[in-house]
Parts: structure tokens; sequence; C-alpha cells
């Protein structure tokens, strides 16, 4: 089951063509982070696509949007920044994306920045549209139109969710990153204040663990377990 994260969208035009791309080619779960209101309403009035600009929901953050999902994949025109995590062609994350049980969570960001360094860490790994280097960022609206039509070229990707996957969800991993923060600064390992980078790096850490269901529910008995400990 494929999900649209659009992150701090400004135009209502690009929302809208979003919207209509994904009613075109039978995706209706739209989620935005942080929109521009005026941008927002304008687009939920003005697009023959209603189902999907209706049933949209906000939130504030992408770790509220993405809680519910077991698979988060950012999209990236790259460029000149180094990002630790794998990428792929848009062809080679189609034909992952198809394989995929569980909910998936595809973030586009925002017209004039894409995704930001933080936005990018709540992800397990990058595609990208292979458009040419002296031109790489693409329409917002266009973007996803292109990302949608290859999830379904060879095969739905958002047809009936399969067996729950065993994979821990972004909730869950989650709330691993909150114990297992808590408990190094309650070492000294991480003295407050807490700066973007160390949170940056321990959440790139967890997802790279890729934990099971089971194991991130081991892992935040331990992590509770050694706070209390530490406390005493």
């Amino acid at each position: 089951m494929v999900t649209i994260v659009l992150v701090t969208p400004r135009n209502p035009l690009n929302i809208g063509a979003a919207a209509r791309a994904m009613s075109n080619f039978g995706f209706f779960d739209l989620r935005l982070v942080n929109p521009y209101r005026v941008a927002f309403d304008e687009a939920r009035s003005g697009v023959n696509a209603d189902k999907v600009l209706t049933d949209a929901r906000e939130f504030a953050t992408v770790a509220e949007a993405v809680a519910d999902c077991y698979l988060i994949v950012g999209t990236s025109a790259l460029g000149p920044r180094e990002v630790p995590l794998p990428c792929h062609t848009l062809e080679a994350a189609g034909r992952k994306l198809r394989k995929v049980t569980g909910r998936v969570a595809v973030l586009f960001g925002s017209e004039k920045f894409g995704l930001s360094n933080d936005d990018i860490s709540y992800c397990h790994w990058l595609l990208r549209i292979p458009t040419r280097g002296e031109h790489r960022s693409m329409n917002l609206g266009q973007a996803v139109a292109v990302t949608l039509y290859e999830l379904i070229r060879n095969g739905r990707a958002d047809a009936t969710p399969g067996p729950a996957p065993t994979v821990a969800s972004a909730d869950a991993e989650g709330r691993v990153f909150e114990l297992l923060l808590s408990a190094l600064e309650g070492s000294g390992y991480i003295k407050p204040p807490v700066d973007a980078s160390q949170t940056l790096k321990l959440r790139r850490l967890i997802r790279r663990m890729g934990l099971s269901d089971k194991d991130a529910i081991s892992w935040q008995g331990m992590l509770r377990q050694i706070s209390w400990k530490m406390k005493q």
C-alpha cells in the first residue's frame, strides 16, 4: 500500500497536480506535512481529484505522517550534497516497491528546497528520477506522476496489502530512538543540549539496523530498564 507524502508544499497547482496523478493511477492516500494553508485550501477547491484531496490528511511533522509505515522512501535529485543512504534509480525502485508488503511512504520535498537532511533521516533509502545532470530537479506534480506511473507500469504497487510485514513500523523505530536518546543523555554519552547532527546520526543508525517488530519491542524494554536503573 503506497502513501504519498508531500513535505511543506507551497503551490496549490502542484498539490492539485499531485492529487490528480494519484487519482489517475489509482493511489488515494495523500498526506501533507506542514503545507502552506492558502495553497492547500486553493488546491482542494480547484482540481479534478476531489476524493484524494478531501481525504488527504495533514501532519505537523514527517515522523507523525509516516508513523504507520514500514518502509519510507525519499525522492531526491541528489546534486552536490552527500547523503549516507542507498539511492536507486526510479526503475530499480519500482521493482523493489512492487515486492513490499505493508504500507510504504514515498516522500516528496518542497518545490524550492526538496527534502531536508532531517526529512531524509526518516528514510530507509532514496529514489532518483534519471533526469539529465544539467537539469536535475522536476516540477513536484510531474515528479509524483512519473513515480506513480513507474510503480504501476509492470504491475500494481497499490494493490490490497499482503501479509503484515515483520519489520518494525516507523512509529516503533521512533520509540526506540526516543528511548535510546534518553539513555544516552542520562549516561552522559550525549551532552545536552542535543544538536541536530547528533539526532540525525542516531536516527540513521536505527534505520540501518533494520529492526523487526519483535526486536523493536525488545529494544524498548531493554532501554527502559537501563534508563530506570540509571535513575536509581
